[in-house]
């Protein structure tokens, strides 16, 4: 395949070359040509946007500690146990296949039970396993392992789906998988697509690179003999084509491919922060922002929050001074990038350790919205470095979440 190790024209091996040389800076060891590959193919082989795209990345990387996600993040118990779909075996090239039932998922559950940060972290945390298995599987099978096959199922896929929160995360998952994870896709097969599918997968659109949009078919009742054009039955469950069932003879096997399902209500976290004792109160208005200066003497001390907000959603984010005077939120360093959070679901709350001194601004955003002021609950503390204990990892619980979450490959 064009643009591949092993295959590339005598321009693009040139490039590769030269962008090898760009971003030595920034390259660590197991950065190899398959790896570089993968963000020159995702800007067409353009140098200048290569670049920019992986040096957003490493950038992004070091703000969401991605490194170490594996060691320091569990996903919470709702995300494991009803966010939709599952790893499954491989198709006949090797690449890893990921089956979604998403028609099943129970978004606005999730979204009451759990942050939607933490909805997002968790696909990063799932993302970074695979590539952890892309490793494992291309030292185990002699042959290289780099991408996935997804499989959407959209049986009982309906109007609840289109719930706004729930399509924001969604497309703030595709943007993340985008941006930061290219090429990883190598085909998207969307099953039992109802007939509000064109709306849904409109919304979608905006955040699809053409390349990725040409990689998704739309399958029509033959599905199954779609499939097993790309996947061996027995790499495949009975349900969908295949010979695999669970130990006890479940075709759709649940015991590696989440089946979802409704929330239970007692995983709801909606009734938190009743008692706003000691909580600012404020109205930002429509198209404005918020922004508190917090000065911070001595490196390593902390930023900690809480904060809800009464009806509606609000951007949160925190920023470093450069200069000494006010400056626009573009101008300054993102210590934590801002993003639109569900604080009138569930209140949010979190703690961020400052590396060095300097002015740090924590902003709330309301200038997305033009039609409605934002009423804020909120306190802020800065924790000086003696003041606060940070707690252990327990490595065990992250690798049992591990065995839970990623479900099985065959």
């Amino acid at each position: 395949m064009s643009g591949h190790v092993g295959n590339l024209s005598e321009s693009q091996a040139a490039c590769l070359a030269q962008f090898r040389q760009n971003v030595q800076d920034i390259l660590k060891e197991h950065h190899d040509d398959y790896y570089l590959l993968r963000w020159l193919r995702a800007r067409k082989f353009d140098l200048n946007k290569s670049e920019a795209m992986l040096r957003n990345h490493i950038k992004w990387r070091a703000v969401n500690n991605v490194d170490t996600i594996l060691e320091d993040f569990e996903p919470p118990e709702v995300m494991q146990k009803y966010y939709t779909g599952g790893l499954f075996g491989q198709d006949k090239e090797g690449a890893l296949l990921w089956i979604d039932p998403n028609g099943y998922i129970d978004m606005k559950g999730i979204l009451m039970s759990m942050r939607k940060q933490d909805v997002i972290k968790s696909k990063i945390w799932l993302l970074e396993e695979i590539y952890r298995l892309f490793e494992l599987k291309t030292k185990e099978q002699g042959r290289r392992v780099d991408q996935m096959v997804i499989i959407f199922d959209l049986e009982k896929f309906g109007l609840k789906h289109l719930w706004k929160p729930g399509v924001d995360v969604f497309t703030e998952i595709v943007a993340t998988f985008e941006d930061h994870y290219p090429e990883t896709l190598k085909k998207t097969f969307v099953i039992n697509a109802p007939k509000i599918f064109p709306i849904a997968y409109n919304l979608l659109r905006p955040f699809l690179s053409e390349e990725t949009h040409r990689k998704v078919t739309i399958c029509g009742s033959n599905f199954r003999e779609v499939l097993l054009h790309h996947i061996d039955p027995d790499q495949l469950p009975q349900h969908w084509g295949g010979t695999c069932v669970d130990p006890d003879g479940n075709p759709r096997c649940p015991s590696k491919i989440n089946p979802g399902g409704e929330v239970p209500q007692s995983y709801y976290r909606q009734n938190d922060l009743t008692d706003l004792a000691g909580f600012t109160q404020v109205s930002i208005g429509r198209g404005s922002s918020l922004q508190l200066d917090y000065v911070i003497e001595k490196p390593g001390s902390a930023i900690r929050w809480q904060f809800k907000t009464d009806g509606f959603d609000i951007g949160f984010g925190i920023y470093l001074r450069t200069e000494d005077k006010r400056q626009k939120a573009c101008d300054m360093d993102h210590v934590l990038p801002s993003q639109r959070v569900n604080s009138h679901m569930i209140p949010e709350d979190g703690m961020l350790q400052c590396r060095v001194a300097g002015t740090y601004i924590v902003r709330f955003d309301n200038t997305y919205s033009w039609a409605r002021a934002k009423k804020l609950f909120y306190i802020i503390e800065i924790l000086e470095p003696e003041s606060y204990d940070m707690p252990k990892v327990d490595s065990s619980a992250s690798l049992a979440s591990r065995e839970s979450f990623t479900t099985g490959i065959k």
